[in-house]
């Protein structure tokens, strides 16, 4: 035990125990181990405490766990403690937590059977794993297959992909997916999709060697090794399978709840249908064969369709549809065969029922004789030396031959189907090289073994032993090849096992000796077993209560073995007498399987278990005496197995390995269960630990030495660092590890021993958990410093408060004590004072009483007397009035009496009324009270009624608001509602839109495609038929052979030279006469649509004679110009028909004559349809003459009634014709087609001159002339007076001149200050003047001179923009004339060389150029036909766009070629202008395809051929494309022809041009987007480096540079201003950066899904730094709203999940919401891969991911994974005018276009 092993047994590291339930269990340690101790104390995760004692003879310590960050890893190398607990827990994270299925070992690729459906196997992930090496992506099979693939190709050596383990393991999958992924990747080198046929060959293969069996569904019976060949490049050509040991045991009998092959029940469930009613086939448990395992259903299989899929698939490989029913004869016989039962007659002898309908059915479907068949199924021949003679059989021994007779006509038609799936794979071609594919049986061992497991695992031992060296020298070329000293390594070598199994007195020698003895069994072969091999082979054991069996201790496992059946299962006898039977068949399909059988008389030549080796080339027929093939015969199972493994062997070491292991996890076949024991097993027995072992053995882990730095700096000091990084490495390790034994440098890596990758982490997890301490320790004392000044500054705050708050209470008091003082004073002043006045009050109060009761008694003595006096005076007074008084009442008192007697009377009658009165009162109350009751009640009433209907009112009130607030919020939903259906529905059409138009732009790349194709072809063809003479080299036609469907061909071959046109084929002639055709046609139609204008014309001209007849004396003169147009229409519709008919004579004779012969020959089927199209258009055209003349002669019938004075009037009428014209320009072209119209041969001008209309065009002319004549001679006057006012302006002008020099040489001699001076002082003066005399002119008009100001501001202002043009211009100039000069000189100065000093002398001076006055230009340019190929060859096929796109405007291609078409277009010349189309869009298919991964040159012509489709559209004269015209480009539009067509033409080249251009960059940028985006560390030090395993360090190719993502964002800048110089369209470049952040966003995001090391926090981190600088260079570009940045959201959502909280539900609600871009099984798959870089973070858990796949199952998104990096977004070409007037293009002469002239 090491020192730093022991160290790291310390307190909490984690080891693994032994356990017999889970294999190995995880524990704790709760103490540091001493050495010495003798137990460990361990905590187990369930939670429980143990004493783990430690072997005291062994002494050795559990092993060690490995870090979390290591657990995981796709490579098992890459781990560092190497055991099988560590290989099984890695493996089982993988599988159950991360659901992933492969992992590397090494060299090996492991494959968990899943037992379930992945999406990881479709065609965008063959795509992700095309090209790249094999360490770069997470494993997978397909990685494996690419890396065989391109070492055959980089190494020119064979490969082979090894594929096993046990039943169920997913061996075939494995084998059929890499077979796949070769068909996609590689593609056929022929038409007969040879990789269809090898992928159709499974389905066959698994319906005649597949069947159910415990452990599969789909078990592969049989081993299989495909050779898929390739020629040289690297295509599929064809293909080969060898089979070996079919299982033809099972065809006979089948064990519980096992079915036999496939291909019966499919036969079975197909026995209904019409042609397999012969069969005579019912239910599968109708029939002994297959009804054994009482499970003749397979759940979720319909083996009807299976048949049809094998149907099919024989179909697909040429097995006709007879060959395809014999197979199901013989098949269906097999079953019925099965059936055929026999009847015991003794103990010896057995016989067959009468007329057995099994065995009639049999022999009718083999076309075998009843009764013959059934004499030899109940007997058998028996040949002495003396005599042969006839035995009859037993019950038991008729049914075993019965069923060796199934099994070998099974293993026959096996090996026919095999050979003929071969003949269908062969390939004529030479192979250049190929892949093997070995779908082979793994290690097995059941309760019962027998011969067959023993040949399985004698295979096994071969491949395992094959497999041990080839580890081994692996390990010994890395050591060589880093030149680390070798030491050998002591791995296990299994051929002491093999020589046991195969040597001389071996067990299978001793086997076949056996099969020989007359009376051997298996009993004394056993014994010769113990004899020969007990106690002397350390391998071969003896079991203890048997004799009858024995054990081999294989390198998986011990197995033993029963030796029943072992002689039986070896000799495989048939009886030779039922074999000549079936060869005399009359089914002829029969004897064909037999055929074999006169060289080997062997019933077969498989092995016990059935499977049948085929050798690579089948054996020679030999001849020779029959006991020579008797002989033969007796060549036995095992030694032919042992011949075809050896052979096997030899093949596989020619061979680079490739190695599949297959696990199978559980025995149910559970999705996603893991059995631990089970898996152990198998890892133990496929040879996967014995990798791990040999590796472990050696230094296992190996770092390059930058990657060790960047992971292991932070146990360096910066003194440590050295610009070295090498040295640097060494240093440090020398000081963290003592023991130099524990790694070794390498050229390039660090190699380490087992665990010592786990020390260093430990140390640096201790460093960084030092670190963390330091800064925790740092932080919290800083916070709660923090914390403490916090509260030291809150508890001043505090006691300054209640200071102040005690100091106020106390002044209060204060204040309070001496207000209580004031108030004590005051209130006892007032006290005292109020007491004092009290008294006061009082004394004055008594004084005052004493003194008024003295006053009162002094007054009242004197006041009695005088009272008494006026009391008597008073006294008589009233006696006096009282006296009186009393008389007056007396009076009124008698008065009162009489009264009183009269009212006595009224009162008695008042009375009675009273009463009366009283009872009406009464009565009345009585009827009120009623009333008031009534009303009471009416009251309540109508008070209950309004509350009632108040209530009413409220609810219906409510009622109503609710309705309305229902009605409101409905309006809203339904105006939401409308409004989203209205956004939804138009998004709908927009990718509606965008769907038709990327299903368009497909197909136009498709057709691009074919065409290519199409061209490859012919010149292959070409290449062919005529064979080039030595020294002439062909040049190609600038004219593509295969055109759009829009596109018309030239009249004209439009090769690059001429001379070649004689050896251009015939057939070239056939596209130019469909073009004249075509034309033809189209000038028919035109005709139709002349003729129907002029038959309405001649209606409309017929009433108005009629009328004319009427007014004939208002309006005499009205016909003449009609009559005259009429017949000028005549003219010209005559001559064009003849024209078009001498163009059908042409076209006829070409056909019949020049034509290609195999095409074109009399009878050839396109000859009569080209011929009857021609004679139709010939018949219409003579109709259309027929229609002409009739018209011809209404005409004269109308002239005729026309009176010969209206001549001149009619010629007045042609004058006011002619007289609208606009000038002079346009009379001429008038007179010349009036002189064009009249010319005709001489029978014509006589037809004319008969019907008297020769005169009328003679008399127009004339007038025409005069009027010409006036016209000239007003144009001649009006120059005449314009020429004498320019001259007087020229003498002004010159006058001015000679002033303006005599100022300049005035100023010349002046100094420099001084002449600047006086021509700003004489500027000033000229300026004054002019002002001056605009003043004296617009005196009298401010308003004029105002405008003149204003203009002559403005004329200033342009004069200033012109200069600083003019300025720039200039020193652009200079700067070319100085580049100029520099060559001039260099040129000049090789020339004086060569050039006598006379020469010199006699050189002739330069002529000076004397400028010509530029024209007023049309925008045309004009060339003549037969400069149509040079104009196309320089400006097209030759122009460097580099070159064109620095020093000429943009678009200039496009400008020249829009001139040439007006031009044609203005000479009405449809033939030069379809065949400049024609030559120009063919050109620049030609360049694009000749320089098309160019992206120079691609994005050139993209870019001029927007610009040319634009300038057809401009100037096409359609109003939508006029608005932002000038005039004087309106007036340059296209006048004669509708290029609409053409348009269309253009803008699919466009397409095609667009689409070109986006693979371009996309194969520019592929290479640099997953280093740039993902593996560069574009922010230092983030991203921690994590140790990587072997697959890692044998990278397949070298690196050739690391690209960063400046390196990227260079090349975008490249591709931008690239696309600026050659003035594409800004829409477009949008498109193009959408297109290409797209290509950019969609590789990173697949990479990232396929690659487990990049999903970790800090790879997000990156991902956004990268992603942001992405959009900042869009930024900086002005490019953010071209929909660039949403394509990256994706790639931006992935990298925010790999960075956000992944724990709680809130977590996952967040995420959900978050990701709306990315699809469930894409979080999912990034949260799966999710992989700490450092301890410190945490996985995320299952329960979490599966909370995620909750929450997200309702989300309707696509299944697939991985986006679509080849998706191209359709691409549009919105409408672009220029403002750039045509006229003002100049011709560089650089392009070498002198012969055309600008109009």
């Amino acid at each position: 035990m090491g020192v730093i092993s022991e160290k790291l047994y310390t307190q909490f590291a984690r080891v693994w125990i032994p356990d017999p339930e889970e294999v190995w269990k995880s524990a704790e340690l709760l103490k540091d181990y001493k050495p010495g101790d003798k137990v460990l104390l361990l905590h187990l995760e369930e939670g429980k405490d143990l004493e783990y004692r430690l072997d005291p003879k062994t002494k050795e310590l559990p092993h060690l766990r490995n870090p979390d960050i290591l657990v995981g890893e796709n490579d098992l190398t890459a781990l560092s403690y190497l055991h099988e607990p560590a290989v099984l827990h890695n493996l089982r994270v993988r599988f159950i937590d991360s659901k992933l299925i492969y992992t590397y070992c090494g060299i090996v690729l492991v494959a968990i059977n899943p037992y379930e459906q992945l999406p990881i196997y479709g065609e965008d992930i063959i795509n992700a794993y095309s090209g790249q090496n094999m360490g770069d992506m997470d494993p997978h099979i397909f990685a494996v297959a690419e890396e065989a693939y391109k070492q055959m190709a980089r190494d020119e050596r064979n490969q082979s992909i090894i594929v096993s383990g046990e039943s169920g393991a997913g061996k075939t999958v494995s084998a059929k997916y890499a077979m796949r992924y070769f068909a996609t990747v590689s593609g056929s080198a022929s038409e007969a999709n040879v990789e269809e046929k090898v992928l159709a060959s499974n389905p066959i293969m698994e319906s005649i060697g597949n069947a159910k069996t415990t452990r599969n569904d789909n078990s592969s019976r049989f081993g299989k090794y495909i050779e898929i060949g390739f020629d040289k490049r690297y295509r599929i050509i064809g293909a080969n399978m060898r089979t070996y040991l079919l299982e033809k045991s099972r065809v006979v009998f089948q064990a519980e709840e096992e079915r036999n092959y496939h291909i019966f029940y499919q036969l079975c469930a197909s026995a209904n249908l019409p042609e397999f009613k012969m069969l005579r086939l019912g239910n599968a448990n109708n029939f002994h064969y297959t009804k054994q395992g009482g499970s003749p259903v397979i759940e979720g299989v319909d083996d009807t369709k299976e048949m049809a899929h094998t149907r099919q698939a024989c179909t697909l490989l040429g097995i006709s549809e007879s060959y395809q029913m014999g197979i199901f004869r013989i098949l269906a016989g097999i079953l019925h065969l099965g059936n055929v039962a026999f009847t015991s007659r003794d103990s010896d002898s057995c016989t067959i029922p009468p007329k057995h309908e099994p065995l009639s059915i049999f022999c009718d479907l083999m076309g075998v004789d009843y009764e013959e068949m059934c004499h030899w199924l109940c007997h058998r021949k028996l040949a002495t030396t003396t005599e042969t003679y006839i035995k009859p059989i037993s019950k038991l021994q008729a049914t075993n031959a019965r069923d060796a007779l199934a099994k070998h006509i099974y293993a026959k038609l096996f090996n026919w189907i095999v050979d003929h799936v071969n003949q269908a794979l062969h390939s004529a071609v030479k192979q250049h090289s190929f892949i093997g594919v070995l779908d082979i049986y793994g290690f097995e061992t059941f309760e019962i073994n027998s011969f067959e497991q023993f040949c399985i695992n004698y295979a096994n031992e071969k491949l395992q032993q094959q497999f041990n060296m080839h580890v081994f020298k692996l390990e010994q070329e890395e050591y060589m090849k880093e030149q680390i000293p070798w030491t050998l390594i002591d791995f296990y070598d299994n051929q002491p096992c093999i020589n046991l199994i195969e040597s001389k007195l071996g067990i299978l020698d001793l086997l076949d000796e056996e099969c020989k003895m007359p009376k051997g069994t298996d009993d004394t072969w056993a014994q010769k077993l113990y004899n020969t091999h007990l106690n002397k082979c350390a391998l071969f054991e003896k079991p203890r209560l048997s004799n009858k069996a024995f054990i081999i201790q294989h390198f998986a496992d011990k197995v033993e073995y029963q030796c029943e059946g072992f002689l039986e299962k070896n000799k495989d006898t048939v009886f030779e007498e039922q074999i000549k039977v079936l060869k005399s068949s009359k089914f002829k399909m029969l004897p064909e399987l037999f055929q074999d059988d006169e060289k080997a008389i062997s019933p077969t030549s498989a092995t016990s278990s059935g499977r049948t080796p085929l050798t690579r080339t089948p054996a020679k027929l030999t001849k020779g005496r029959p006991g020579q093939t008797a002989k033969e015969h007796k060549k036995t199972v095992g030694h032919q197995f042992r011949n075809s493994l050896h052979l096997l062997m030899e093949t596989l070491n020619a061979t680079t390995p490739h190695y599949v292991r297959c696990i199978k996890p559980n025995d149910f076949k559970f999705p996603f269960t893991f059995d631990e024991k089970r898996a152990v097993q198998q890892l133990r027995a496929c040879g996967v630990l014995e990798t791990i072992r040999i590796s472990a053995a050696g230094f296992p882990s190996r770092w390059t030495y930058q990657e060790f730095f960047s992971r292991y700096r932070v146990l360096m000091k910066q003194k440590d660092v050295l610009s070295d990084r090498k040295q640097t490495c060494k240093n440090v390790l020398e000081k963290l590890i003592a023991d130099k034994d524990k790694y070794q440098f390498g050229k390039t890596k660090i190699f380490f021993r087992a665990g010592q990758v786990a020390y260093l982490e430990k140390l640096r997890a201790d460093k960084l958990r030092a670190a963390c301490i330091r800064i925790q320790k740092t932080i919290r004392g800083w916070l709660l410093r923090k914390k403490y000044l916090r509260m030291r500054k809150a508890a001043i705050i505090v006691q300054r408060y209640v200071r102040g708050y005690q100091a106020r209470c106390y002044a209060k008091f204060l204040r309070r004590t001496k207000a209580a003082t004031i108030i004590q004073k005051y209130w006892r002043m007032y006290i005292v004072h109020r007491r004092y006045k009290i008294k006061r009050m009082a004394t004055i109060v008594l004084q005052s009483y004493l003194r008024g009761y003295l006053a009162r008694n002094r007054y009242r003595k004197n006041k009695d007397y005088k009272c008494l006096m006026e009391k008597l005076t008073n006294l008589e007074g009233i006696y006096t009035s009282e006296t009186e008084k009393l008389r007056s009442d007396l009076e009124r008192l008698q008065l009162s009496e009489e009264e009183a007697k009269i009212a006595t009377g009224r009162v008695l009658s008042l009375q009675e009324e009273i009463a009366k009165l009283r009872k009406d009162l009464e009565q009345t109350q009585s009827e009120k009270k009623s009333i008031e009751e009534r009303a009471d009640r009416y009251k309540q009433e109508t008070e209950q009624l309004v509350s009632n209907l108040k209530e009413e009112n409220t609810l219906l009130k409510q009622e109503k608001e609710a309705l309305n607030h229902l009605i409101v919020e409905q309006a809203k939903e339904m105006t939401e509602t409308m409004e989203k259906k209205l956004v939804e529905e138009t998004k709908q059409l927009e990718l509606d839109l965008n769907d038709e138009r990327l299903r368009y732009q497909n197909l136009l790349n498709e057709f691009s495609r074919l065409e290519e194709r199409y061209d490859d072809l012919k010149e292959e063809m070409t290449l062919m038929v005529n064979v080039p003479k030595p020294g002439h080299k062909r040049t190609d036609s600038t004219h593509s052979s295969n055109e759009s469907e829009y596109t018309f061909s030239s009249e004209i071959a439009e090769t690059e030279d001429t001379p070649l046109r004689t050896e251009e084929p015939s057939e070239k002639k056939v596209p130019l006469d469909m073009s004249l055709f075509l034309k033809l046609q189209k000038r028919v139609t035109e005709l139709e649509q002349e003729k129907q204008v002029m038959q309405d014309e001649l209606d409309r001209k017929e009433e108005q004679v009629l009328r004319s007849k009427a007014k004939e004396e208002e309006r005499p003169q009205i016909r003449g110009a009609e009559l005259e147009y009429e017949s000028l229409k005549r003219q010209e519709l005559e001559s064009e028909n003849k024209k078009l008919k001498n163009e059908l004579n042409e076209l006829r004779k070409a056909l019949s004559e020049k034509s290609a012969p195999e095409v074109t020959a009399p009878g050839a089927p396109a000859y009569r349809v080209l011929m009857e199209q021609l004679t139709s258009v010939s018949e219409e055209l003579d109709v259309r003459k027929e229609e002409v003349l009739i018209l011809r002669s209404q005409l004269v019938s109308q002239k005729e009634a026309i009176q010969p004075k209206n001549t001149m009037t009619d010629s007045t009428i042609l004058l006011e014709d002619v007289q609208k014209m606009k000038d002079k320009g346009e009379i001429a072209q008038a007179y010349i087609g009036l002189k064009e119209t009249n010319r005709s041969p001489a029978m014509d001008c006589h037809e004319l001159n008969e019907d008297g209309e020769l005169w009328l065009v003679y008399e127009g002319l004339k007038q025409a002339n005069r009027l010409l004549e006036s016209q000239l001679q007003s144009q001649k006057r009006s120059h005449e007076n314009e020429a004498e006012a320019l001259r007087g302006e020229i003498q002004s002008l010159k006058e001015e001149n000679n002033r303006q020099q005599q100022l300049l040489a005035q100023n010349l001699q002046l100094p420099p200050e001084a002449r600047i001076e006086a021509s700003l002082q004489h500027e000033i003066t000229r300026l004054t003047n002019e002002n001056l005399y605009f003043e004296e002119l617009y005196a009298d008009d401010p308003k004029k001179y105002q405008s003149y100001r204003i203009s002559l501001y403005k004329r200033m202002i342009d004069l200033m923009e012109q200069l600083e043009k003019q300025d720039k211009t200039v020193r652009k100039l200079k700067k070319q004339l100085k580049v100029f000069a520099k060559k001039i000189g260099e040129l000049e100065v090789g020339q004086m060389e060569n050039i006598s000093p006379g020469q010199i002398i006699d050189e002739p001076i330069r002529p000076v150029n004397i400028p010509r006055k530029e024209k007023d230009f049309q925008g045309m340019l004009e060339y003549k036909k037969e400069d149509e190929q040079k104009l196309v060859k320089n400006l097209i096929l030759e122009l460097k766009p580099r070159g064109v796109a620095v020093n000429l405007i943009p678009g200039l291609p496009a400008y020249i070629l829009f001139m040439c078409v007006r031009h044609a277009d203005y000479l009405n010349d449809d033939q030069k202008v379809r065949s400049l189309l024609t030559s120009t869009i063919n050109s620049i298919k030609k360049v694009l395809k000749k320089r098309g991964d160019d992206f120079e040159t691609v994005s050139f012509w993209l870019s001029n051929t927007c610009r040319f489709l634009h300038c057809l559209k401009q100037y096409s004269g359609e109003e939508g494309f006029m608005k932002h015209n000038t005039s004087r480009q309106n007036e340059h539009c296209l006048t004669n022809f509708d290029l609409a067509e053409y348009r269309q033409v253009l803008s699919d080249l466009a397409i095609q041009i667009y689409q070109q251009l986006v693979r371009v960059l996309e194969n520019i940028l592929q290479p640099m987007i997953v280093s740039g985006m993902l593996e560069h560390e574009t922010i230092q030090g983030v991203s921690g480096v994590k140790p990587t395993g072997l697959r890692k360090r044998t990278s397949s190719i070298a690196d050739e540079g690391t690209y960063t993502l400046d390196s990227i964002l260079r090349q975008l800048n490249s591709f931008h201003s690239v696309m600026c110089q050659h003035g594409m369209d800004p829409e477009l470049i949008k498109q193009v950066v959408k297109q290409m952040f797209y290509i950019v966003g969609a590789i990173t995001l697949n990479n990232l899904l396929l690659r487990k090391d990049m999903c970790s926090w800090s790879k997000g981190m990156q991902i956004r730094y990268n992603v942001s600088q992405l959009e900042e260079w869009l930024r900086d570009k002005n490019l953010m709203n071209s929909g660039a940045k949403e394509t990256l959201e994706p790639l931006i959502q992935a990298a925010q999940l790999l960075q956000v909280k992944k724990k709680t539900d809130d977590d996952a609600e967040a995420i959900c919401s978050m990701c709306s871009a990315l699809t469930t099984a894409q979080i999912v798959k990034v949260l799966n891969l999710y992989t700490p870089v450092n301890e410190f973070e945490e996985r995320v858990s299952v329960s979490f991911i599966r909370t995620i796949q909750m929450r997200l199952r309702d989300r309707k998104d696509s299944p697939q994974l991985l986006m679509d990096a080849k998706h191209i977004f359709p691409v549009t070409f919105p409408f672009n005018p220029s403002s750039l007037a045509l006229e003002t293009i100049q011709i560089p002469a650089s392009l070498g276009l002198g012969f055309i002239s600008r109009v």
